[in-house]
């Protein structure tokens, strides 16, 4: 059986001129569930050059999407947060939204409303993610009931803590809800810029982590490509008492975050610190790959030897531990990379599933449902067997 890749629909709202024309395709011709080996090694690098793939109207086991996930990483086995961790951790941001599958942990239940013997688990009640209880401030409820609402949280799927970023994610919509389009509102006091974007209900918005990096320019190009990000210990748990911004990137500064002493035990082996960039197994390209709420600390190298000092950022190098400095950086590497004509807003039909590269993409839940919108989907992560690969010598030489 051929497989078949096509472009993927894209909405009016991507910028004719700036939108990768490479980003995403929709698959056909094969089902995602009984793939060969020779046909993952074609899915395989169709996701790593397009990020993201879509099939629609498949019929997907939990076994069988799990199954999918791990081919990506035959050596990975635990759920991208660890399994059971996010549930028994209360006092992390994660805690309300996931709910595991008994006979397959590592595949998440995702989705809003109640949902009744499914796969093994007599009753969940899931609540899909909002902004009206993670940001700083809210949609007015005028506003809301006009269909005006924000992004959640960009975010890469990954623990940051102990366990490695995930390559691949899985998404499987089973039960998806109708209803009318929604506006996202980028704009508030801590970002006038006054933007929105018009979103399916309910949508997944992803933005390319290359195309973030591409759009900068040379003095923070430099700066990216020099520089490593150390996360929180168990930042779901750290950044829980804190707000986000507006849009979604990161939180605002205002030291709410809970005290290091207070977290559940940690240990100083287990933190992650990783490059600003990650670099693609496939294209050798480069994807700003940043989980903007978890950051703590910046570490920049200093220039090569030889290297222009003009406009550099940082050219000696610099360990950045004021946490306020350190998202105003990064929001101000990240911003630039979600703006409306860069994003793709997928819209959901039943039977969709949609594989992306976890480590070159960035991504958000968008929007609000109404309690009685009943919304289903299997989500599934592994934590990965390997850490990111960075940039090169060469790759630094090249952009520093």
């Amino acid at each position: 059986m051929t497989i078949e890749l096509a472009p993927i629909t894209l909405p009016a709202t991507v910028s004719v001129t700036e939108f990768d024309p490479n980003f995403g395709r929709e698959v056909k011709g094969v089902n995602p569930g009984e793939l060969t080996p020779e046909q993952f090694k074609e899915i395989e690098t169709a996701l790593y050059t397009h990020g993201i793939l879509l099939f629609r109207d498949v019929a997907l086991t939990p076994e069988q999407q799990y199954a999918l996930t791990k081919a990506f990483d035959p050596e990975s086995e635990s759920y991208g947060h660890g399994n059971n961790k996010t549930q028994s951790t209360k006092k992390s941001v994660l805690h309300p939204d996931l709910k595991m599958i008994p006979r397959v942990p590592q595949v998440q239940l995702i989705g809003n409303g109640m949902v009744y013997n499914h796969e093994g688990l007599e009753s969940a009640a899931l609540k899909h993610p909002s902004h009206t209880t993670f940001h700083k401030t809210r949609v007015s409820a005028e506003d809301e009931a006009l269909g005006i609402t924000r992004f959640y949280r960009w975010h890469i799927d990954a623990a940051l803590y102990d366990y490695n970023p995930p390559r691949a994610t899985t998404l499987y919509g089973i039960t998806v809800p109708q209803g009318d389009r929604q506006t996202v509102r980028y704009s508030d006091d801590d970002d006038p810029s006054g933007e929105t974007l018009s979103v399916p209900l309910g949508t997944t918005a992803f933005v390319s982590g290359k195309k973030m990096f591409q759009i900068l320019p040379p003095e923070l190009k430099s700066l990216a490509v020099r520089t490593s990000v150390r996360y929180a210990p168990h930042p779901y748990v750290w950044m829980a008492p804190a707000r986000a911004k507006s849009d979604g990137l990161g939180i605002v500064n205002e030291g709410l975050e809970l005290p290091l002493n207070e977290l559940p035990e940690w240990e100083q082996l287990k933190i992650k610190t990783l490059p600003i960039l990650w670099k693609n197994p496939v294209t050798g390209e480069l994807h700003f790959q940043v989980h903007p709420c978890g950051a703590q600390e910046l570490i920049v190298k200093p220039l090569p030897l030889g290297s222009s000092r003009e406009g550099a950022l940082y050219p000696d190098g610099e360990h950045i531990k004021d946490l306020g400095k350190v998202r105003e950086l990064l929001h101000l590497m990240q911003r630039p990379g979600i703006a409306p004509g860069l994003v793709y807003p997928h819209d959901w039909k039943e039977r969709d599933l949609v594989l992306f590269h976890n480590r070159g993409l960035l991504h958000t839940v968008v929007g609000a449902f109404k309690p009685d919108q009943v919304r289903a989907f299997h989500q599934c992560n592994l934590a990965a067997s390997d850490v990111p690969t960075g940039p090169t010598e060469q790759d630094i030489i090249a952009w520093a």
